[in-house]
C-alpha cells in the first residue's frame, strides 16, 4: 500500500528532526526518522494496526520517541499520514487536515 505525507505532517516531522538534531545530535535525528520510515513501513503492510482516534483516523506511536505519534487515514491510493504530534501537543493539533 502507498504512503503519502500530508504537507502539514511533512512540517511536523521536519520540526521533530530539527529539534533532535539540535538538542541530541545526527545521530538521534537520525534514529528518530528510521523510526519513522519503520512505522511507515509496517502500517502500509498493516494499515488497521493503529488506535482509532474517530473519523476514520488512527494513531500510532513511534517507539523510543515520545515526541511523536502518527495520525493517518485510509484514502483510495493508500495510507495518508496527516500528522505527526508530540504526545503532549494539544490534541486538537492538525484536526483540521485531511
Amino acid at each position: 500500500m502507498k504512503v503519502s505525507i500530508h504537507p502539514g505532517a511533512d512540517r511536523d516531522l521536519t520540526d521533530a528532526f530539527r529539534f533532535y538534531r539540535s538538542e541530541a545530535g545526527s545521530r538521534v535525528a537520525g534514529r528518530f526518522l528510521a523510526e519513522f520510515e519503520r512505522v511507515t513501513k509496517l502500517l502500509a503492510e498493516y494499515p488497521d494496526l493503529g488506535t482509532p482516534t474517530g473519523a476514520d483516523r488512527r494513531a500510532y506511536p513511534l517507539v523510543g520517541f515520545p515526541y511523536a505519534v502518527i495520525i493517518y487515514c485510509r484514502k483510495d491510493y493508500g495510507l495518508q499520514v496527516l500528522v505527526v504530534r508530540y504526545q503532549s501537543r494539544h490534541p486538537a493539533h492538525g484536526e483540521r487536515r485531511s
